[in-house]
């Protein structure tokens, strides 16, 4: 069973195997928590990431992680140079990157609410598909054992924490 947590804070700090970067299909790492991810753990995980792409929406790419505390860096391509997403490529690029996280065997992960920045998408929803993509993924095979929903804002952290509520209830 996956060990779900609700977590505010700033993404970078985790001491996890994998961060997933909220991406776009290019992989450029510009603002947001793209841009955090850059900044702490260096402009190498952009060069590796960029060399990947670009990718179709909803996948999801690896890279190491840098200076970062985490041993990958997992890129999920939540939208396209137009910025815009929607449920389906959230779905896609979560569950993508719960896939690359089983291809390499880790055992923790921190997603942050992909595309609830840039990308516009409603907290409340986010949380929704989020959350029960790792409850389906959790009935799998996998060697997952916990998963972080790392939210560097109240609204969103409560998003999370009341859909996890709804869903564990």
């Amino acid at each position: 069973m996956i060990n779900i947590e609700v977590w505010r804070g700033d993404i970078t700090q985790l001491e996890l195997d994998a961060l997933v970067n909220a991406a776009n299909n290019r992989l450029w790492m510009g603002g947001g928590v793209a841009g955090a991810l850059k900044r702490v753990g260096g402009k190498e995980i952009e060069d590796e990431a960029v060399n990947k792409g670009p990718i179709p929406i909803g996948e999801a790419v690896v890279t190491g992680a840098g200076k970062l505390k985490a041993k990958y860096v997992i890129h999920a391509a939540v939208m396209g140079q137009d910025l815009k997403t929607d449920a389906e490529k959230i779905r896609q690029a979560t569950k993508n990157s719960l896939l690359r996280a089983g291809e390499l065997g880790i055992k923790s992960i921190a997603f942050p609410a992909l595309g609830t920045g840039v990308g516009g998408f409603p907290l409340d929803e986010c949380a929704r598909i989020m959350i029960s993509e790792v409850r389906q993924h959790s009935t799998r095979e996998t060697e997952l054992e916990r998963v972080v929903f790392a939210l560097y804002g109240e609204p969103a952290y409560q998003a999370f924490k009341q859909e996890l509520n709804t869903q564990s209830s």
